[in-house]
């Protein structure tokens, strides 16, 4: 296998972020003119016992139905062709009019599901693994959704969390402790001159979401520590970002910028789309809004797709300031302008002091994420020598999994609700968006070693490393993660000898 069959495989599966509704690859027709002749043959040949063990092995026993080749002299108007497409065209419309018939039969079992739920509702409430809502004023009734009985028993957890220590067993009243913490933290913040130093100590162990928005706030360096210039700052700084909006947004039409902008339109309904919040065209023209003036600020990088997904924590932060109820099923049309305007000037530029530490992941090439990834390898390699060696012989390349780790900040392996918690520290930390993740990456990775060291064969791995299993942490798997992460940057980082072999 050459090295650049190798790095087609990688590019084409390794961490690109999928297009909804592309799933499937294109019908081969060399496949298509013999299946009418060969459907009712019983293959003779033997099914292969076992898995590809390496990538060489996968890569050579896997046909790509990509690469069709010769589809140029293909004769589609044969007949075989013509009947294949007939007969499967009238089978899908038979079997689509018969499951819109069986919906239409059994309209009164839905209509007692949905006999609670008031009228005025524009967005439906849902857990974060049901499908979109869907509007009331739909004419169809269709039957009600049900979790798949084989998740986890543990109940799934609101977006946002209400309690700042809440766990993945449930949100259970607030405690001695936590009420003690959220005091503390409204007289560090009401004081004259807030100790951002003690502020951060605070805010390690996770923020308490009374409090989250201006902490974050504080911790980015958008706000001020004296608490008489904030209201002032605040003011200076959403009108200077409607000002960009004024003198740069009209030129998305323009021809040097219709790429830019046609990559941040593709890539905004990808953005959680499981989430109805996300969904709404209100926000999405506000991302657009601060994702396009973001990349005309920034030129040396311009917009890359990853940071699409930096928005939305800030976003749902800064949002939950205004929403006593769970932030994931909002109706933002239910805000004042004045409040959106709020919202979307904050998000942007909270999200650019962010960015503003990690430009090199996104300028070209990405160097920042090149080094990261040969960093935790070295790490790895000296943490667990064991889970390091399995992926070399099974060639498993620490870019085809963690690329991703460091471009979108473990926000695609980890639910918003965690992402959000893993922020708190991650502002609590110096250079914690860059140096920290790092060892939180590895702590993470280390975190599934058992799983790891259980594949035998570089599908296995590649499908494991970038599917893990934590749609229902909370709080808690968060916080263990984090300790673990520490511990690793104490051993480590504060002893580089110990990081060389």
């Amino acid at each position: 296998l050459t090295t650049v069959q190798k790095d087609q495989f990688f590019w084409r599966s390794a961490f690109f972020i999928p297009v909804y509704g592309a799933q499937h690859p294109p019908l081969d027709p060399r496949l298509t003119k013999n299946f009418i002749k060969e459907r009712s043959k019983v293959s003779t040949v033997p099914l292969k016992n076992k898995k590809a063990s390496s990538f060489h092995e996968f890569a050579r026993n896997t046909s790509d139905a990509w690469d069709i080749g010769d589809d140029e002299e293909e004769d589609f108007s044969s007949p075989a062709f013509q009947t294949l497409n007939s007969k499967v065209a009238l089978a899908t419309a038979a079997q689509v009019l018969e499951n819109h018939s069986k919906l239409r039969v059994k309209p009164e079992r839905s209509q007692s599901t949905t006999s609670d739920v008031p009228a005025s509702y524009k967005v439906i409430k849902s857990s974060s693994d049901a499908q979109l809502s869907r509007n009331s004023s739909d004419s169809c009734l269709r039957n009600p959704l049900h979790k798949q009985q084989s998740l986890p028993l543990r109940p799934v957890i609101p977006l946002v969390a209400r309690i700042s220590d809440q766990n993945a067993s449930g949100a259970p009243p607030m405690t001695v402790r936590e009420k003690t913490r959220l005091e503390k933290f409204r007289q560090l913040l009401s004081s004259h001159n807030t100790d951002l130093d003690e502020l951060r100590k605070c805010s390690w162990p996770g923020v308490p979401r009374e409090v989250r928005p201006v902490t974050w706030r504080l911790l980015s360096g958008y706000l001020p520590a004296n608490t008489e210039r904030r209201k002032l700052t605040l003011q200076r700084k959403r009108e200077e970002y409607f000002g960009f909006i004024e003198q740069y947004y009209d030129s998305r039409n323009e021809e040097h910028h219709q790429d830019t902008y046609r990559q941040i339109h593709i890539d905004i309904p990808r953005t959680n789309p499981l989430i109805p919040l996300f969904q709404q065209p209100l926000v999405q023209e506000i991302f657009e809004r601060i994702l396009f003036i973001w990349a005309i600020r920034h030129p040396a990088s311009g917009y890359v797709q990853g940071i699409n997904d930096l928005v939305t924590p800030f976003f749902v932060v800064f949002l939950s300031e205004y929403v006593e109820e769970d932030v994931e099923n909002f109706d933002v049309t239910n805000l004042s302008q004045d409040m959106l305007r709020s919202i979307e000037a904050d998000s942007f530029w909270c999200m650019s002091k962010l960015l503003d530490g990690i430009q090199d992941n996104y300028t070209f090439a990405q160097p920042g994420i090149q080094k990261k990834v040969k960093a935790l390898e070295e790490l790895v390699s000296r943490i667990d020598e064991q889970v390091h060696n399995h992926f070399r012989r099974y060639e498993v390349e620490y870019l085809q999994f963690a690329f991703r780790w460091m471009n979108n900040l473990l926000m695609r392996e980890l639910p918003l609700r965690c992402t959000i918690r893993l922020w708190d520290t991650y502002q609590s930390e110096p250079e914690g968006f860059s140096h920290f993740h790092l060892y939180v990456c590895a702590a993470f990775l280390i975190k599934w070693r058992k799983e790891i060291l259980d594949e035998e064969d570089f599908q296995g791995l590649l499908m494991l490393l970038q599917n893990l299993p934590t749609i229902h942490w909370g709080n808690e798997e968060i916080g263990l993660l984090l300790a673990e992460a520490y511990r690793l940057k104490y051993m480590f980082a504060d002893a580089p000898n110990h990081y060389r072999r």
